[in-house]
């Protein structure tokens, strides 16, 4: 075991049946990557931090109670599939949505879902096209500033939903921006695997209406 290994463990003490899921993820990535070029190669040295950690450290927010999750924008399986992989370690009934029109990426994902046997569909479609999906959690990473970000999950969402972003050090202007067009009650916190970045936590989305 590495020491970015040891370091999520040390974050996440999670069953070895998790770390060895989030294994035979990464041995897929870089193999994939050889030809498709999914992510940065230069991200790959860094896959449990810059990726894996970063995308588990959104589980924490996930009430025990929400049963549908759409990932927007998936890419290489980043939050979506690391979600799905440590719902799975703490049996979580959470069935994942994850939203990804490239079609190599999506051929991916579908491998890796295989693979691992993961509660998660792969929806090969842009999210503006969605019509037929509500879900509990809304999730994106790295995907558009927060102003777009929020018209894609305002077709996804329902009452109660609570969205949940990976965002950069942009994050205070792009909350001034998309308060001019949305209200909503919000929560950051400090990123676990980035110290510029941030875990920005949505509720109560709704659009303002035109007077």
């Amino acid at each position: 075991m590495n020491q970015e290994q040891q370091t999520f463990l040390d974050a996440y003490p999670v069953p070895h049946e998790t770390i060895h899921r989030l294994t035979a993820y990464q041995d897929m990535l870089i193999s994939w990557n050889e030809k498709f070029n999914l992510v940065a190669a230069s991200t790959l040295p860094h896959i449990w931090m810059r990726h894996f950690l970063d995308s588990a450290q959104l589980m924490s927010f996930i009430p025990d109670t929400a049963s549908t999750l759409a990932d927007m924008g998936t890419g290489a399986g980043f939050p979506g599939l690391v979600l799905a992989i440590m719902a799975q370690g703490k049996n979580k009934n959470l069935h994942i949505h994850a939203i990804e029109s490239t079609g190599k990426k999506a051929d991916f994902l579908q491998a890796v879902v295989d693979e691992l046997k993961l509660n998660v569909t792969i929806r090969r479609e842009r999210v503006e096209a969605i019509a037929d999906l509500k879900a509990d959690i809304i999730t994106a990473r790295a995907l558009k500033p927060l102003p777009e970000l929020l018209k894609y999950a305002n077709r996804l969402i329902h009452k109660d939903s609570l969205c949940l972003f990976l965002k950069g050090k942009s994050l205070s202007e792009e909350l001034t921006q998309a308060r001019k067009y949305w209200t909503f009650d919000a929560e950051t916190h400090q990123s676990q695997s980035d110290e510029s970045g941030s875990v920005l936590v949505l509720r109560e989305l709704r659009y303002k209406s035109r007077r």
